[in-house]
């Protein structure tokens, strides 16, 4: 289907087209997500970090399709070529760093919390939040190290205890 390089050069740019309407289409839809929400009884702040992390996302999957993107997708690629861990996510075995590691401390004292309904972390009873919120949600989920809910998962936990661990060797 895509033997020659012209066919699969037009077929990459169009993936890559695709990708790029659609972050367009996300960009446009979060300037009216306010009215929509509303309308529809959301807290329209909700709906728009919502909005927003969607559109981050995707402008990060399309910045993602490189030339590289298509190796090893085609017909007679060279299996060197294709890397079977390059689109593996983290690994809930790693060492957390300083800033998850605090994050996990204060989920599992109770100082922080996950708002509930969001991917936000809010300090409860005074001292500092966190820098970066909701990206540090979505680490910690990521290496399920914390629930849906927000409580330290099991694997959370050894997380916290490895950091601990490495902090008292420093």
């Amino acid at each position: 289907m895509f033997g020659d390089d012209a066919n699969r050069e037009n077929f990459e740019e169009l993936v890559r087209s695709i990708a790029r309407e659609v972050s367009r289409s996300v960009e446009g839809a979060a300037e009216q997500v306010e009215d929509i929400a509303g309308a529809m009884g959301v807290d329209p702040a909700l709906a728009r970090r919502f909005v927003d992390g969607a559109g981050q996302w995707l402008r990060a999957q399309a910045e993602g399709l490189g030339d590289d993107a298509f190796r090893g997708a085609w017909p007679g690629a060279s299996s060197l070529d294709v890397d079977p861990l390059r689109s593996a996510g983290p690994h809930p075995l790693d060492l957390p760093t300083e800033e998850q590691g605090l994050a996990l401390a204060a989920l599992a004292s109770g100082r922080w919390t996950v708002e509930p309904g969001s991917n936000t972390l809010v300090a409860d009873g005074g001292g500092p939040g966190p820098r970066d919120a909701l990206g540090l949600v979505g680490e910690l989920r990521a290496r399920d190290w914390i629930a849906a809910d927000g409580g330290v998962t099991l694997v959370g936990s050894h997380a916290l205890s490895r950091w601990l661990d490495a902090s008292g060797s420093r």
